[in-house]
């Protein structure tokens, strides 16, 4: 057998979930069938009520703990909090964790076969929303037999599904976990995704979105469009204190090449991922950011919007997050506060900025296991595995 650390889920495979049933989208196309590729850790009690709902963010997936193989060398992007007797306890609770519509990791997306052409969905898959999202994960649920799950949590991108779950399924959802969110983005994040799309698109290697037919992938724009992203992810203190202005070599080159550290740090960054992600992939993921706003189909009033929540919520922040930072999330709990729902809210001292959702800090790991315990007790869930 082999050996992973004690807390750890181990092993895990990966299930995938077929619909036939024919899903209407935001965009006003319909999906006629698909798949879902999703994770789950621990048990789900004979209750059914134990489940927890993990949503990941723009770059994220399905693989939230643990490892697909002994030679993983890394374990899934929320490992941290996600085992036995960690924050979200897999002795305690059965946690579902999916890949959504769009991505590039088993679920249905632009990688996918379109079954009415028998080629590439590529750039004719629907542009998606949270929305459409949520109702997909609700059909999972349903699958899965969980009429109402104890919480669902996600960080970034997927805290704003967390916020959707609240008012498209409030009946669904007994506790919300909104970590490092935002209930619309800045113009100033759009402007950063802009950037980046038209990095991919301007790649001569995109054609359109059609570069499976060529052979090919916009791997180029998909580097810079990464790198733009990781440098918003990142706080200026964390990148001074792993990378100030060291340079490669003691002496300068006086050229183009890579000289200083933080250079190479992100050409690498850039580099893997443009081998690991899709772009059509990433263009629809930024463009379902750029489009969530729950308050505007009530005149921007995002109390008004919030009225169907019925749960109470967790929200979090980073001081050092730039990207969504603390004073978007106190916006979203002052519109909660106005709208008479129940919020704790905590704004965690972190050098690590956006990121630091992802991190083991230990006072956010205190946060949000006292938030799981209150989950447990609310649902009668102490002692149960």
């Amino acid at each position: 057998m082999p050996e992973f650390p004690s807390d750890s889920v181990g092993l895990v495979t990966p299930q995938t979930a077929h619909f036939d049933d024919p899903l209407a989208l935001a965009c006003g196309r319909t999906l006629p069938a698909y798949d879902l590729v999703y994770e789950t850790y621990g048990t789900l009690n004979a209750e059914r009520t134990n489940a927890i709902l993990i949503c990941h963010a723009l770059s994220g997936h399905h693989h939230a703990a643990g490892f697909h193989s002994t030679d993983e060398r890394k374990p899934g992007w929320w490992d941290a909090h996600i085992g036995p007797g960690k924050s979200i306890d897999t002795d305690r609770f059965f946690v579902v964790s999916v890949n959504n519509l769009g991505g590039c990791h088993g679920s249905t997306g632009p990688t996918s076969e379109n079954p009415e052409t028998g080629r590439q969905w590529g750039p004719d898959f629907p542009i998606m929303t949270v929305g459409d999202w949520v109702h997909s994960q609700a059909r999972l649920a349903d699958r899965l037999g969980i009429e109402r799950f104890a919480a669902v949590i996600g960080g970034s991108l997927g805290g704003m599904q967390v916020l959707q779950w609240t008012l498209s399924y409030p009946e669904r959802i007994a506790h919300a976990g909104v970590i490092a969110a935002t209930p619309k983005l800045s113009a100033q994040n759009i402007a950063f995704n802009e950037v980046a799309r038209q990095a991919i698109r301007s790649d001569p290697d995109f054609h359109d979105g059609w570069y499976a037919d060529h052979g090919t992938a916009p791997r180029r724009g998909l580097k810079l469009a990464r790198m733009v992203g990781h440098i918003t992810y990142l706080s200026e203190d964390a990148m001074g204190s792993k990378f100030g202005r060291d340079l490669r070599t003691t002496d300068l080159n006086f050229g183009f090449d890579v000289e200083f550290q933080v250079e190479s740090y992100l050409r690498y960054q850039g580099d893997t991922f443009s081998t690991s992600f899709d772009a059509n992939t990433y263009l629809l993921m930024t463009k379902a950011l750029d489009y969530f706003d729950p308050a505007a189909p009530h005149d921007g009033d995002l109390a008004r919007a919030l009225a169907p929540a019925a749960c109470p919520f967790l929200v979090v922040s980073f001081t050092t997050d730039w990207r969504f930072p603390p004073p978007r999330s106190k916006e979203l709990v002052n519109a909660l506060v106005r709208a008479d729902k129940s919020v704790s809210y905590v704004n965690i001292d972190s050098s690590h900025g956006h990121d630091a959702f992802l991190m083991p800090e230990p006072r956010y790991q205190a946060v949000f296991a006292a938030f799981m315990n209150r989950v447990a007790g609310d649902l009668g869930l102490e002692g149960q595995s």
